[in-house]
C-alpha cells in the first residue's frame, strides 16, 4: 500500500534534435535508395496481370474506408502533444493494403498487412517540403511490432531484395534459399555476421503472420515519433466491443485467390468498428532504443496510452474496394506537425522514398498528384 502511495511518477526521455538529420554520407544512400525506387515504380507492371504502376511497397490495396479520428479530451499533459493536444473530432479516411511490394494471390503475400490513414483539418504546417500547408496528417502502420533492419546502408539493399520477393518466394525451396543467402551476405559480397541473423528473424516474424480477419490485428508504427517534448511509437488496436462483432475471425488463404479484401469488406458491410490510438512513451534508451528498430519495446517497461479513437462506420463499399480512392492517395510520414514528426535514421530516409514513390507513380499512371481537402474529395471520381 505505501508503495502504491508514494510510487513517483514516471520519468520519459526527452526529445532529441539529433535524431532528425542525416549526414552527407548518409544523404547519399538514400539518394541510392531512391533512384531505386524509382526504376523499380517505372516497371512495376511489365509482364504482370495488371497495367497500372503501383507503390513501391504496399503495391496491392485492399480497401478505402470512410473514418472518424477522435483526439480525447483531459489527456495527461505528457501525451496531449502535437495533434493530440487539441481535443476533437475529424474526418479521416483508411487504406488496408498488404505490405509486399506486389500484386498476387493473398496466399502468395502472407498477411503482412498495412494501415494507413488520413486524418483532416489539422491545422499548422507538416514537414512534406512539397505541400507544407497541407490541411491533413498521416499515419502508416503495420501488424508487427518490429522492422526488419537498423542500418541505413543495410536498407538500401535490402529494401532492393524485398522489389525481387515474389520471385524468391514462389514455393521453390532453392529460391528461398537464395533469398537467405542474397540477405546475409549482400549478394555474396560478405560473410553472415550477428546484424543480419537480427534482421532476418525480424523479417521472418512479418513473412510467418499467422491468417486471421484484418479487423482483428494491432497496427504499430514500427519506427519511433516525436511526441512533443518526448518520444514514442505509435499502436492502433482495436476496442473490447468491437473484436466482438468480428463475424468470421478466421482467414483461410487457400480457399480462394482473394480473400482479405472480401472479408474487410464484408464486416463493415454489417456492422460498425473502433479502434484505440496508442502512444508508448520512451523511458529508458536502453530498453526502448530509437535507432535499434528491430527490437521491440516490452509493454511492461513501457505502458501503450490510449490518446485518440479511430472510428469506421459501417458502409457499403464497392467490390473494387474503392480502387480509384486507394491508388490515387498518397500517405507519408512526413505529413504531420513537427511535435510529431518521426525520428531516427532509417526514418529520415522514409521522406524521400514515399515522396519518390508517389511522384513516380502519379506519373506513370498519368494521375494528377494532389492532396484532398475534404474526405467528399477523396471519394469523388473527378477529383484527381
Amino acid at each position: 500500500m505505501l508503495k502504491k502511495l508514494f510510487k513517483s511518477k514516471p520519468k520519459y526521455v526527452n526529445f532529441d534534435e539529433k535524431y532528425t538529420t542525416l549526414s552527407a554520407e548518409e544523404e547519399s544512400i538514400v539518394d541510392m535508395i531512391t533512384d531505386d525506387i524509382r526504376q523499380f515504380v517505372k516497371q512495376n507492371n511489365k509482364g504482370k496481370s495488371y497495367d497500372h504502376h503501383t507503390r513501391a511497397v504496399h503495391a496491392k490495396g485492399y480497401c478505402a474506408l470512410k473514418a472518424k479520428f477522435e483526439v480525447l479530451d483531459n489527456l495527461p499533459a505528457e501525451y496531449a502533444q502535437g495533434v493530440y493536444a487539441t481535443p476533437g473530432i475529424h474526418d479521416a479516411v483508411i487504406r488496408f493494403s498488404n505490405a509486399a511490394a506486389t500484386i498476387a494471390p493473398d496466399r502468395r503475400l502472407g498477411m503482412g498487412i498495412g494501415l494507413s490513414f488520413k486524418v483532416f483539418d489539422v491545422p499548422g504546417p507538416k514537414l512534406t517540403p512539397d505541400e507544407p500547408d497541407a490541411p491533413t496528417m498521416d499515419f502508416a502502420l503495420v501488424n508487427a511490432p518490429v522492422f526488419f533492419t537498423n542500418k541505413l546502408e543495410d536498407y538500401a539493399y535490402l529494401s532492393k531484395l524485398n522489389f525481387g520477393l515474389n520471385s524468391y518466394l514462389d514455393g521453390s525451396k532453392l529460391n528461398k534459399a537464395k533469398f537467405v543467402f542474397n540477405w546475409l551476405t549482400k549478394y555474396g559480397k560478405e560473410l553472415p555476421d550477428f546484424e543480419g541473423l537480427k534482421t532476418l528473424n525480424a523479417f521472418r516474424k512479418l513473412a510467418t503472420i499467422s491468417p486471421k480477419n484484418p479487423w482483428l490485428y494491432d497496427y504499430f508504427s514500427q519506427g519511433v515519433v516525436r511526441h512533443g517534448d518526448y518520444m514514442g511509437k505509435i499502436r492502433v488496436t482495436p476496442t473490447k466491443e468491437s473484436i466482438k462483432k468480428i463475424n468470421d475471425p478466421d482467414l483461410h488463404l487457400f480457399s480462394e485467390d482473394e480473400t482479405v479484401r472480401k472479408a474487410l469488406l464484408k464486416e463493415i458491410s454489417e456492422h460498425d468498428y473502433q479502434f484505440e490510438v496508442q502512444i508508448q512513451l520512451c523511458r529508458n534508451l536502453k530498453k526502448q532504443p530509437i535507432e535499434e528498430l528491430t527490437t521491440e519495446w516490452k509493454e511492461s517497461e513501457a505502458p501503450f496510452v490510449t490518446v485518440a479513437k479511430l472510428t469506421i462506420p459501417c458502409q457499403d463499399v464497392p467490390e473494387d474496394g474503392n480502387f480509384e480512392a486507394m491508388e490515387h492517395l498518397s500517405f507519408t510520414t512526413f505529413r504531420a506537425l513537427e511535435e510529431n514528426r518521426p525520428i531516427g535514421r532509417i526514418q529520415q530516409s522514409r521522406l524521400r522514398a514515399y515522396q519518390t514513390s508517389s511522384e513516380v507513380r502519379h506519373e506513370q499512371n498519368q494521375v494528377k498528384r494532389k492532396e484532398p481537402t475534404s474526405l467528399r474529395q477523396v471519394f469523388d471520381k473527378t477529383y484527381f
